[in-house]
């Protein structure tokens, strides 16, 4: 199906094509473009403009540039333009504009790429739902997500992201929402804030974005939750909170029973119970909040519930799987992938989960590394992990990275496993001692690298894996 063609992707960027193509999808990554993509030549890391000629060798449609790359043949079919990431946020706007979908944009500290998926699942199974890929949700991911959007979309779930102040308000006035939800304000990016307030205040600038009377679904729960509820009454947005001190959407009881989560809330007056296909209750909390979105963009909310129960999490972000060690005496470890990010509330969430496992026979052991981006109280933050009442329910603790040292220290002696500068000494250093029974947590920010100690602890034996979404702080 044609997504865009040279007349229209020229009107929407004031570009000039050298040609005349059409293409059925956007790519920035030429190892991940499939033939008939329009290639984006962005600068980032490289000059996308080096891999011109290598997309379309693959069977790139044609290439956003804003320069002819040298080596071309002169009928390479090209969308010329002043600047690739302008042009890029131009179709963006356009696949927006020319879609009916209704849409829900998420953000928040914590959980708003778990969020996503499920509200892609729940919406998904209602209608023709686009969701953003992974964690795309920056300057690029934002309109990328929206230029990939087919016309004929029912729902659209956008995730939001930030690093500095500034970088949510412009994203989510591109992706012009019906429904923003906050999953949650906490300590992240800390480098970038003054405070945890400020960090509130970049994350409540999602609500500049919303359609006229549009819904914020906001966590009642946090303590910064007045600078949110205050933003969605001066966007003159309709404000709904879910939680456990909401009125709308309250989470009155959460029950973790093996590899699933079951929820009791009361909305409207009446009880809802759903089921979460995974263990965690704070995947509950932003179930919650998910239904409270389905609710408001017109999904019938029953059906949305039982979506969220066939809903778990994807590859490090939580999902659980059996790694079987011997598979004639049914020897097995119990493996939680969370390695993909990490801050102070996430961490605190992961080790609730690994506390809640039962491991019979086993132990728990928790592989942590550093939490980035944490500002000058980086090291109390790493140390205060060992008062968390986790803690108590946890045998073993490998700590990883220079800011892990500061929970090294401050763990009893008899929790203490080891500490490791970097991840690439963990592999041998788990040699031998993980045994059947044991239930095993890997969790860090993405730049330490721990996901291939998880590959390492999957080696040990044959990985069962839980269900896990398929295509995202």
């Amino acid at each position: 199906m044609t997504l865009w063609t040279a007349a229209e992707a020229e009107k929407a960027t004031g570009g000039r094509s050298t040609g005349d193509w059409s293409a059925t999808g956007v790519s920035i990554d030429t190892r991940t473009l499939q033939p008939g993509d329009l290639f984006v030549a962005l600068t980032a890391a490289r000059d996308g403009h080096e891999f011109v000629a290598g997309a379309l060798r693959t069977g790139a449609a044609a290439a956003l540039v804003s320069r002819v790359p040298e080596g071309l043949p002169a009928d390479a079919p090209l969308l010329l333009v002043p600047d690739v990431q302008a042009a890029l946020e131009a179709l963006g706007r356009a696949g927006r504009a020319r879609t009916g979908a209704r849409v829900v944009a998420v953000t928040g500290s914590v959980g708003k790429t778990s969020t996503k998926e499920m509200l892609a699942r729940m919406l998904g199974d209602q209608g023709s739902a686009h969701a953003s890929v992974a964690s795309y949700n920056n300057h690029w991911g934002v309109p990328l997500t929206l230029a990939r959007m087919p016309q004929e979309t029912d729902f659209a779930v956008i995730e939001i992201g930030m690093n500095h102040p500034g970088e949510i308000a412009p994203l989510a006035r591109m992706a012009r929402p019906h429904v923003a939800m906050i999953t949650t304000v906490a300590a992240a990016h800390l480098e970038a804030f003054e405070s945890i307030e400020g960090i509130a205040v970049e994350k409540a600038s999602i609500l500049d974005g919303l359609e006229a009377g549009g819904t914020a679904i906001l966590n009642a729960d946090i303590a910064q939750s007045t600078i949110l509820f205050d933003k969605a009454r001066a966007v003159g947005a309709k404000a709904i909170g879910f939680g456990r001190k909401a009125r709308d959407y309250r989470l009155r009881d959460v029950t973790v029973r093996g590899d699933a989560t079951v929820a009791r809330a009361e909305v409207d007056g009446q009880e809802v119970i759903f089921k979460i296909a995974t263990a965690g209750q704070h995947f509950a909390m932003n179930g919650l909040g998910a239904l409270a979105a389905c609710a408001a963009l017109g999904a019938d909310p029953a059906l949305a519930a039982i979506s969220l129960g066939r809903w778990s999490p994807y590859k490090g972000r939580g999902v659980r799987e059996r790694i079987v060690l011997d598979p004639v005496v049914g020897l097995a470890l119990t493996l939680l992938d969370d390695s993909y990010n990490a801050n102070p509330t996430s961490m605190s969430a992961a080790l609730d989960v690994l506390a809640a496992t039962p491991v019979e026979s086993g132990r728990r052991i928790a592989i942590l590394g550093d939490m980035k981006e944490l500002g000058p109280d980086a090291e109390a933050l790493h140390a205060a992990l060992a008062e968390l009442p986790a803690m108590d329910a946890i045998d073993r603790v490998y700590c990883v990275g220079p800011l892990m040292r500061a929970l090294h220290a401050a763990l009893p002696a008899d929790k203490r496993a080891g500490w490791h500068a970097q991840s690439d000494d963990v592999p041998a250093a788990l040699r031998g001692r993980l045994h059947g029974g044991d239930a095993v947590l890997v969790k860090a920010s993405l730049s330490m690298n721990l996901g291939p100690v998880v590959d390492a602890i999957r080696k040990m034996g044959h990985a069962e894996h839980e269900p896990v979404t398929q295509d995202d702080e």
